[in-house]
């Protein structure tokens, strides 16, 4: 009997210590960065126990790893004080890297209730607007130059889900590195968007949005640094995007064109040769015929103020970099 005691005992232990430790469920840690909470309740902040991919920080042209973590409630929303003034949230995303690309968009989506912003809103973090409208005061519109803008992007700050309506102002101010996620200009003021900043590794991206009826540019560019466009639409332009060919303080400057559809406009990009600019295009769609528009053009800029010098249109290998099966003509 003792012997058989011992045998068992032996079997016990045995089979304890060779059990496999238990497995850790996906989704529920991961090296990416906070969700949002604060403000309103950010869209890139996770639910449920699935992983969530990085959404905000400041995106890198050359891509990167995307944030884990475990999806959670937002914390109580913290309103704004007025209906202007600073939003202080915690950054979102992953640990670095640029943000993973949204699904499809859903094209102008409708808006919600209207808020007229007196006084430049600025966000630090992420602000969700849950897709209310959003207007400058009375007059604040039109092509009237050193306008304020409607919201001001501290360096990493992502503004998603968001309609500006007119009057617009000066639309949105980076001043960094900066996401812009689903936003929609109904009627384009001065700029819809427009990257400052000093930093040349600062990037703005704007995924999935739009604008309509800018009676020059859509997005203005001038700091350093790269700035992409992907799924985006526009309609009625002067320029889709215009790195600044007058400014007192120049830089080389970089464009990146994704999933691009453009209609009604005079020209897609506008860079300056000499300060090493380029343009990158894939996967546009213009509504029209190569003789409507140009999509490329290569400036001769200046510090001085002067109207640059237009040097040439088109791909050339160096500056306006994209093939000719990278856009496509409707007509």
């Amino acid at each position: 009997m003792r012997r058989c005691f011992l045998l068992l005992v032996v079997i016990v232990a045995c089979s304890s210590e060779s059990a496999p430790p238990p497995l850790m469920g996906s989704g529920t840690s991961g090296s990416g960065g906070m969700t949002a909470s604060g403000g309103k309740p950010s869209a890139s902040a996770g639910s449920g126990a699935s992983a969530g991919s990085g959404t905000g920080g400041a995106p890198s042209a050359a891509g990167g790893g995307s944030g884990g973590g475990q999806g959670g409630a937002s914390e109580p929303p913290v309103e704004a004080a007025g209906a202007a003034g600073v939003v202080d949230t915690p950054e979102t995303g992953g640990a670095g890297g640029e943000p993973a690309q949204a699904g499809p968009c859903e094209p102008w989506p409708e808006a919600g209730e209207t808020t007229t912003l007196d006084e430049p809103l600025t966000i630090d973090g992420s602000f969700d607007g849950e897709l209310a409208r959003f207007v400058g005061p009375a007059g604040s519109g039109g092509q009237d130059e050193n306008q304020d803008p409607l919201f001001v992007l501290e360096d990493g700050a992502v503004l998603e889900n968001v309609i500006i309506g007119a009057p617009a102002g000066d639309g949105v101010h980076c001043e960094g590195s900066c996401t812009l996620r689903n936003v929609w200009w109904e009627d384009v003021g001065e700029d819809a968007a427009t990257l400052r900043g000093e930093d040349e590794n600062q990037v703005m991206l704007v995924e999935c949005g739009g604008a309509k009826l800018a009676e020059d540019k859509i997005f203005q560019h001038n700091g350093p640094g790269t700035f992409i466009i992907r799924n985006f639409e526009a309609d009625g332009f002067g320029k889709l995007y215009r790195s600044c060919g007058n400014c007192s303080t120049m830089h080389q400057r970089h464009v990146e064109l994704e999933h691009v559809r453009a209609t009604n406009g005079d020209a897609l990009v506008g860079i300056n040769e000499n300060y090493g600019d380029t343009a990158r295009l894939r996967d546009v769609t213009i509504d029209g015929s190569p003789d409507d528009i140009d999509v490329c053009q290569r400036y001769e800029g200046n510090d001085q103020g002067d109207e640059p010098t237009l040097l040439g249109t088109g791909p050339d290998g160096e500056h306006c970099l994209y093939d000719e099966d990278d856009v496509t003509f409707t007509e």
